[in-house]
């Protein structure tokens, strides 16, 4: 849903006055609301419980939560904002201005996007912009096979891919589906099956 008829600035969308609570992005100049379905909150609840398990048992040095901005880029330079539904970010970067309301402009560790009607946005857009701002891994979650086949596979299954940042930047895909344990770089001791998740 889109909430603005006069394209706004990065700026201006962070100091705009948003009518109800809810998770609001920055796409092309205007502000979209994110709806998000039960199943899709559960999930994403799910994944960033898992996470913070994962984080106090390895006494790692990140923060989780399902309601960080961040500012990406376009191929064309226009500044997006975007709410993963749930991000890992490093605690340093975090603490360092706890009284802002700003959104980073850093790279978040982790990024999960749990795929909606708009798949679109998950495979290619926030693809290539979280690419270009360097989040070091970013995790597709289709639990309902909404993207194309393309990405799928013919029968189209559910599937959590994994993007890796290489040394030279570029993402590199693994696809986990059914009983795969998802493999994390930034969680090396995770032990979750893609069923596990979508169970959820």
């Amino acid at each position: 849903m889109t909430l603005t008829k006069t394209r706004l600035t990065f700026d201006q969308f962070l100091n705009y006055d948003f009518p109800e609570e809810g998770r609001y992005e920055l796409v092309n100049g205007e502000i979209m609301r994110i709806q998000a379905t039960r199943k899709h909150d559960n999930l994403a609840e799910f994944i960033a419980d898992t996470f913070k398990l994962e984080v106090k048992r390895l006494n790692l040095n990140y923060r989780v939560s399902g309601r960080i901005s961040i500012r990406t880029l376009t191929t064309s330079g226009k500044e997006q904002g975007r709410v993963p539904d749930v991000s890992l970010v490093d605690r340093n970067l975090w603490d360092a201005n706890l009284s802002a309301y700003t959104a980073f402009i850093e790279p978040l560790q982790l990024a999960v996007e749990i795929v909606s009607t708009n798949w679109e946005d998950d495979y290619i857009d926030k693809l290539e912009e979280y690419q270009r701002l360097g989040i070091s891994e970013y995790w597709i979650v289709d639990y309902l096979a909404i993207g194309s086949r393309n990405y799928l596979g013919n029968p189209k299954e559910p599937t959590i891919f994994v993007y890796i940042l290489n040394e030279q930047g570029v993402y590199q895909l693994n696809a986990y589906r059914g009983t795969d344990i998802i493999i994390s770089p930034t969680f090396p001791e995770l032990n979750i099956t893609v069923d596990q998740v979508f169970a959820a």
